[in-house]
C-alpha cells in the first residue's frame, strides 16, 4: 500500500498511479475475504468484482475529505449494490472515515458495520441502501440538488446488472436525462450475474449500450478491473455538459479468487474456515495474518 495514502484521494486532475491503486485493490479484497470468512455470512461475488471502482472513486476521482464526511461540496457516491457493501467499508476504512480494525465485526450484533450499509451508523455513507433498483433515483436527486444549491460536486452512483430488471432504475433513467444531470455518473457493475443465476437467463437486458443510449445517456463501456480504463471513463464521464452518463464496466463475479470466479455459489455464501485460508493465499496475505484471521473464525 502507499506510505501516505492522504496523497491518494485529493482532487484528481493528476495522472493515474495505476501500481498504487492496484495494491488499494488487493487489500480490499484482502478484507473482503477476512470480513466474510470470519462473519460466517454476506456477499463474496459482488463485493469482488466492483474493487477496482471504489478504489478509482475513493483514492483517484472523487473530492472528499474523510475528515469532514459533511462537507458540503464532496461528491457523493451512491452505493446502490447494498449486499456488496464489505467492498464499501474497506475502501472507506483504508482513506480514514474510520478504523480499520472494526471492519472484522462485520455482521456482529451492535456493529455499525452492518450487511447493508447504514448512513445513520457510519461515517461518509450517502444512503442506506440494499434495496435493489433504489440508487440511481437517489443519485439523481442528489444531482438535481446540487443544481438547486449551485454546487459543482458530482454524484455517482454504482449499480448491480441485476438491478437493471427494476421498473425504477429505468423511471430514474428517464427523469436523469429529461432534467439534463450532467454531473451524475453511474457505474454499471456488469459481472453477468444475479442471485438466481446469470442474468441472461433470468432477465436478459442487453443490448444495454442501446437501452442507455436510447433512454438519452452517454455510454462508455470499460473493463472493470483495469485501474486505467475506469480512470479513464471516469474522466470521460465528467466532461459531459448535458447529458448523465454511464460507464458499463464489464467485471467478473468473484475476481480474484480462482474458485470463486463466475462461480453464482459464491453471491450470498461466505467462504469456509478453509476456502478462507486458500482465498488469503491466493491474494498474497502473509502466514502469519492468515493464521490470526482462521483463529477468530468459530
Amino acid at each position: 500500500m502507499p506510505q501516505n495514502l492522504q496523497e491518494t484521494f485529493k482532487p484528481v486532475n493528476k495522472s493515474v498511479n495505476v501500481d498504487a491503486l492496484s495494491k488499494i485493490s488487493l487489500e480490499i479484497r484482502r478484507d473482503i475475504i477476512k470480513m466474510l470468512g470470519i462473519a460466517g455470512s454476506g456477499h463474496p461475488g459482488g463485493s469482488l468484482s466492483c474493487a477496482e471502482i471504489l478504489t478509482v472513486l475513493y483514492f483517484h476521482a472523487m473530492r472528499h475529505d474523510p475528515k469532514q464526511p459533511k462537507w458540503p461540496d464532496r461528491d457523493r457516491l451512491i452505493f446502490s449494490k447494498g449486499h456488496g457493501c464489505p467492498a464499501l467499508y474497506s475502501a472507506m476504512a483504508i482513506a480514514g472515515y474510520f478504523d480499520r480494525k472494526g471492519l472484522l465485526t462485520l455482521r456482529q450484533l451492535g456493529s455499525p458495520f452492518q450487511g447493508h450499509p447504514d448512513m445513520r451508523r457510519l461515517p461518509g455513507i450517502e444512503a442506506s441502501t440494499g434495496s435493489l433498483g433504489q440508487g440511481l433515483s437517489i443519485g439523481a436527486g442528489c444531482a438535481l440538488a446540487a443544481r438547486f444549491d449551485k454546487k459543482d460536486f458530482f454524484t455517482y452512483v454504482i449499480m448491480s446488472d441485476g438491478e437493471l430488471n427494476e421498473g425504477q432504475t429505468w423511471e430514474a433513467a428517464a427523469f436523469a436525462s429529461f432534467r439534463k444531470l450532467s454531473n451524475l455518473v453511474m457505474i454499471l457493475d456488469y459481472n453477468k450475474y444475479q442471485l438466481s443465476g446469470a442474468t441472461k437467463d433470468i432477465l436478459d437486458m442487453e443490448p444495454v449500450v442501446d437501452k442507455w443510449k436510447a433512454f438519452g445517456w452517454r455510454v462508455k463501456e470499460a473493463d472493470g478491473h483495469s485501474i486505467k480504463e475506469v480512470a479513464d471513463a471516469v474522466a470521460w464521464a465528467k466532461e459531459s455538459k448535458k447529458e448523465p452518463s454511464i460507464i458499463i464496466a464489464h467485471t467478473v463475479k468473484g475476481k480474484g479468487v480462482s474458485f470463486m470466479e463466475n462461480n453464482n455459489h459464491f453471491h450470498g455464501v461466505a467462504p469456509t474456515k478453509d476456502e478462507t485460508a486458500r482465498a488469503l493465499k491466493e491474494l498474497g496475505e502473509k502466514d502469519t495474518e492468515i493464521q490470526r484471521i482462521l483463529g477468530m473464525i468459530p
